[in-house]
């Protein structure tokens, strides 16, 4: 670990007792917490987690528990863009699969991982209530409908433009 690491860590860990002064030795905070935390810093790692128990007076592993059990927390840090592929019984039958496979090679990554650019993750749900559209996916909060392998360059070229600033 180098210094700047070190300093890194600290200004991280000052910035969270700022920013959680209020909820000091309120466990009825974690969540509220948690999510301050994770939207200062976008993920949750294993040290965050220890210093929001130790500011609202919680063991380390009931807050481990807590993020690893609700979806809205992550404990790795997130793509600019999040590209989720609906896997329900009528987006998978009409070719959700087909779509997480190549998005997986395309990206070159696997569902839960960031692309090495830092642009996109990947995820998977269940169902995301859009049968009648089927295949779905969504990026961010733009839903895809009827979605094709031979359409999925054009939504992709799309947010990686907005990468490089174009619109």
């Amino acid at each position: 670990m180098t210094w700047s690491d070190v300093r890194m860590e600290k200004e991280i860990e000052s910035n969270i007792e700022k920013m959680l002064f209020d909820n000091r030795g309120k466990p009825e905070t974690l969540i509220n917490s948690l999510q301050k935390a994770q939207d200062s810093l976008g993920y949750l790692p294993k040290e965050v987690q220890e210093k929001v128990a130790e500011i609202v007076g919680i063991p380390p592993n009931v807050v481990y528990g807590v993020v690893s059990f609700y979806n809205l927390f992550t404990m790795v840090p997130k793509g600019k863009h999040t590209i989720t592929v609906c896997q329900g019984t009528s987006c998978y039958v009409r070719g959700g699969k087909r779509l997480l496979e190549n998005l997986r090679n395309t990206l070159k990554i696997d569902v839960g991982d960031t692309t090495k650019d830092g642009n996109f993750s990947l995820s998977v749900v269940r169902c995301l209530g859009a049968c009648a559209l089927s295949p779905v996916i969504t990026v961010d909060k733009d839903l895809y409908k009827h979605l094709t392998i031979a359409k999925l360059p054009s939504v992709l070229s799309r947010y990686s433009k907005q990468k490089a600033g174009e619109e």
